[in-house]
């Protein structure tokens, strides 16, 4: 017990030495290459997995767990920056944002599925197959596959579910040719709501499927050498 409260005090200090970095450098005059260098170097790994089960987001927790930090994270946020802009221009429907070090592509299921089915929809596919062409042109990626559901229905149902969509599109991905060694899924059921599950609008916001999109190994340790570290 003593260790465990140890390890939460070391995470919540961690978290604070990021947010009092981000308020002294003025944040809200950064751009994303520079505030996910600062969001790095001070959170890490440890820190991200913190962020995720705080802010109710596992995949902008492993975003955030994935960074860098330093010159090596401001390397890989510029890369990412552009990368950001490709999507959003050849991905309609989808929500892309940047999150530290990395991309959340954020798809409503209703895109991708219909209703209570794990089966892609048609329009899904084109959506997924730029998605992989993407991949493809930056073999130096990694991506992490979430499904979500909103909270109709019974609990172990709608987890089923959720792992069932995210496993459908890591396999159409796969099948356009990214590695399934660069991939991993999730499913999440109805527990990382972003809405209250209260009307329409609402739950088919919770119904989603996200792809958080971070730099692989090899990457990271191309953007250090880079940096000089």
């Amino acid at each position: 017990m003593h260790a465990t409260n140890v390890r939460l005090r070391r995470s919540a200090l961690v978290l604070s030495a990021a947010a009092v970095a981000l308020s002294g450098t003025g944040c809200a005059s950064l751009n994303n290459k520079e505030r996910g260098a600062i969001i790095g170097a001070a959170t890490g790994a440890a820190a991200g997995g913190l962020v995720g089960r705080s802010n109710g987001s596992t995949s902008r927790g492993a975003i955030i767990g994935a960074a860098v930090g330093g010159a090596a994270g401001a390397i890989i946020g510029h890369q990412m920056d552009q990368r950001a802009k490709q999507l959003e221009q050849n991905i309609p429907g989808a929500r892309v944002e940047r999150v530290a070090e990395g991309i959340l592509v954020t798809f409503e299921s209703g895109l991708l599925f219909d209703f209570d089915s794990d089966v892609l929809r048609d329009a899904a596919r084109t959506n997924l197959r730029e998605l992989a062409a993407n991949f493809s042109r930056y073999p130096d990626t990694d991506l992490l596959v979430v499904g979500h559901t909103d909270s109709q229905g019974e609990d172990a149902y709608n987890q089923r579910l959720s792992e069932r969509r995210a496993a459908a599109a890591a396999t159409y991905l796969t099948s356009q040719g990214v590695p399934r060694t660069r991939i991993r899924t999730s499913g999440r059921g109805e527990a990382e709501p972003v809405a209250q599950n209260d009307s329409d609008a609402n739950r088919q916001a919770n119904r989603r499927v996200e792809v958080a999109i971070t730099a692989s190994e090899a990457a990271k340790t191309q953007a250090q050498r880079q940096a000089g570290n």
